[in-house]
């Protein structure tokens, strides 16, 4: 009987228990009454924790994060993709660009060249109109030391010279100019360049090569063929004509790191030491590497000079800059002391081993307090924030490596955003309990073509091969609806990309009328066939991505349907690389970029990138665009920059080197009781991205209200 009783009483207790509960758990848009300091607290999830939080040292996604909250530059860019002053007040770019006099060289009016007479010519000549002063300078001997080259088997090479550089003609430029040379030929004679080889003034050179790739060590050797280097110096010993980049960057006076110390020219200037030290091993070398000089003018003006031409440089200083009183010589010396390590643990002692990287100090908006692997980083806010403090009080990054578990804490409150897959999207848009972005992000996801290949050498068959797949069926049936169709390498979201060029069309019979145009026809078998060997070759991308598994089954499908036979094959993203990727030892392989804002590819696809491990993989090889790419990353006037892109675009897209695919969208939900606080008049506003789909741009005037407010 007691049992009776008990299976008939336990369920009504048990929905009273319930029913009761629904009365003292707080709901979701009354949490705050329990916990009033939530609204002052910003709570984000991802599914990994941090490296290191060194802006000099970190490549990773979660370690930028952090830093960028931290940490701050000298620039960034604004809402609408221009530069923006930061540290920096104010910033100038000026040039100074040198001639060598060469004595072997004549005018074109047949004179020979001497200095004092190069001189009289080049003042009596009208260019004042971006010159502004004129001088010769005295032969000298000097030591260079190039960055490494490569030979034609991709061996890495360090190159020293000594040099004896003759008089020189020095131009203080009010404005960089790439094609200023060019403007000196009336005077100079066209062929000026062609009579002054650069390897006239070499005195003496030394090559240098690792033993192993994997070594620090540089070992002089021998090259077999040492002219296959020679040829290279003209872009490595700008000696004839040199052009050297100047910007004058004046500083934020009475900005602080969040220990107190001002921010002056000395820590612009460790900084960029820091990354060049080879010990340090920072990533973010090869955005330094292009400079000359940094030199301290007085305590709030830094002047920056470049070896060579090189806008995207600007660029590299929107890095945070370090606080050089706590990583300088004498600082890691006191650290070694403090943690009293071994002789043996000293000589190896570096940036990288310091604690500052688990405990960093910078001068950004929010001043770090805790990190806990694996689980939290926990930063508060700096009410000393030279922009004025932030409206969060707090900021905390959680570890949370499962998707499910995010969107449940998410939906409960404990997080204030969540980023949901494309097959949650149209959920989420119509859930009236948040607020909902959706922007393009700065990549894209291609088919690329093995361009040394036979099969894929002529852009006819390329482009055939993108005509007979239906992206817009990718979009829907893979992506949700959730992406947009690209034509081009540049992100779609940015000045560089030119909206006036069509995707190819989805139109199989074309293609089929192309290949078959190039001699291809089908045999029995419905296979296409030429010379009696099969259009076949494999498609491969890396395993775990489901949608580059399913893009790869419609691609083959697609070119199955008009007669190509393509096989399939999935691979481990270390074996994807290294064997296939790396050496480009592949047919055809799915990809994806992820791309900034700035407009220099040259590493995507300049033709001198393809070697092994470059990214240049496909193997794309035009001179046209070699030269375009070239002249992109050297000129510095934005509106001359934007033609050179929509040009480039425009060539990229006739060749078709890849199948350019689609721009996914990017998703974020929010609470919709965030909200962004008005510059002006302190009132409240709906949240808004930037151009480039930066939701958290404006990061520091969001604040969470009590109640969702009614817009």
């Amino acid at each position: 009987m007691k049992i009776k009783w008990f299976l008939i009483l336990a369920p009504t207790l048990l929905s009273l228990l319930l029913l009761q509960s629904y009365f003292w758990v707080p709901s979701y848009e009354s949490q705050t009454k329990g916990n009033p300091d939530r609204v002052f607290k910003f709570i984000e999830a991802s599914i990994g924790d941090a490296k290191i939080l060194n802006p000099a040292l970190n490549a990773d996604v979660a370690s930028s994060k952090i830093a960028g909250l931290v940490f701050e530059g000298l620039l960034d860019h604004d809402e609408n993709l221009n530069l923006r002053a930061r540290l920096a007040t104010d910033w100038t770019i000026t040039e100074t660009a040198y001639l060598i006099v060469n004595p072997d060289a004549h005018f074109p009016d047949g004179a020979p060249v001497t200095a004092k007479e190069m001189v009289s010519r080049l003042k009596n000549a009208d260019l004042k109109e971006n010159v502004t002063d004129i001088q010769l300078l005295p032969a000298a001997k000097a030591e260079l030391r190039t960055k490494v080259i490569l030979m034609p088997d991709s061996t890495p090479v360090k190159v020293e010279m000594k040099v004896e550089i003759p008089e020189r003609i020095k131009f203080s430029l009010q404005r960089v100019d790439q094609q200023f040379f060019k403007t000196l030929a009336p005077i100079i004679g066209g062929d000026y360049e062609k009579n002054a080889p650069p390897d006239k003034w070499i005195i003496s050179i030394n090559y240098y090569k690792k033993p192993v790739p994997s070594s620090d060590e540089w070992i002089a050797f021998s090259p077999p063929h040492p002219e296959n280097l020679r040829s290279k110096l003209a872009e490595i010993m700008p000696i004839v004509f040199e052009h050297n980049p100047i910007i004058f960057f004046k500083l934020r006076k009475g900005v602080r790191f969040h220990d107190g110390h001002e921010l002056d020219a000395g820590d612009v200037k460790f900084t960029y030491e820091a990354i060049m030290n080879p010990k340090n091993m920072s990533p973010r070398t090869s955005d330094f590497e292009p400079i000359k000089a940094v030199e301290i003018v007085d305590p709030y003006t830094v002047r920056v000079t470049y070896k060579r031409l090189f806008s995207p440089a600007i660029n590299a200083w929107m890095m945070g800059i370090l606080p050089e009183h706590l990583l300088n010589e004498t600082a890691l010396q006191r650290e070694m002391d403090e943690r009293g390590l071994s002789e043996i643990a000293r000589k190896s002692f570096g940036m990288r081993d310091s604690q500052f990287n688990r405990q960093p100090i910078g001068v950004g908006p929010f001043r770090f307090v805790q990190w806990q692997s694996d689980e939290l980083i926990h930063l508060t806010r700096n009410d000393d924030y030279w922009e004025g403090a932030p409206q969060y009080k707090e900021y905390y990054y959680r570890i949370i490596p499962d998707a499910i578990t995010q969107e449940i804490e998410f939906r409960t409150g404990a997080i204030d955003i969540y980023n949901p897959q494309p097959h949650q999207a149209t959920r989420y848009k119509k859930d009236e309990t948040y607020q909902w972005f959706s922007s393009l992000g700065l990549g894209y996801t291609y088919i690329g073509y093995n361009n040394r290949k036979k099969h894929f050498s002529d852009k006819r068959v390329r482009r055939a091969l993108g005509m007979a797949i239906n992206v817009d069926e990718i979009n829907e049936y893979i992506l949700y609806g959730e992406a947009e169709r690209i034509t081009g390498p540049y992100p779609k979201n940015t000045l560089w990309y030119d909206h006036t060029i069509k995707p190819i069309p989805y139109d199989p019979k074309e293609a089929l009328r192309i290949l078959e145009a190039l001699g291809w026809q089908k045999n029995a078998d419905g296979w296409l066939e030429k010379a009696g060997k099969i259009f076949e070759f494999n498609l491969i991308t890396n395993n775990g991505n489901l949608q580059r598994k399913a893009i790869m089954t419609i691609a083959q499908n697609s070119w199955r349907k008009i007669g190509i036979k393509c096989n399939t094959q999935l691979f481990e993203w270390a074996v994807f690389l290294e064997d296939f990727v790396n050496p480009a030892k592949f047919d055809a392989l799915i990809l994806g970029w992820s791309m900034g804002v700035d407009p220099d590819l040259y590493q995507l696809w300049h033709s001198s990138q393809s070697g092994y491990a470059q990214l240049n993989f496909v193997g794309y090889n035009n001179p046209q665009a070699d030269q375009l790419i070239v002249q992109i990353r050297r000129e510095y006037d934005f509106a001359t920059q934007q033609k050179m892109t929509h040009k480039l675009h425009r060539l990229i897209a006739d060749e078709q080197p890849y199948t350019f695919l689609y721009a996914p969208l990017n998703h974020s939900v929010l609470d919709k009781k965030i909200v962004m606080v008005e510059e002006n008049d302190g009132n409240y506003s709906k949240l808004k991205p930037t151009k480039t789909g930066k939701l958290f741009f404006y990061f520091n005037r969001w604040r969470k209200l009590e109640l969702t407010p009614r817009f």
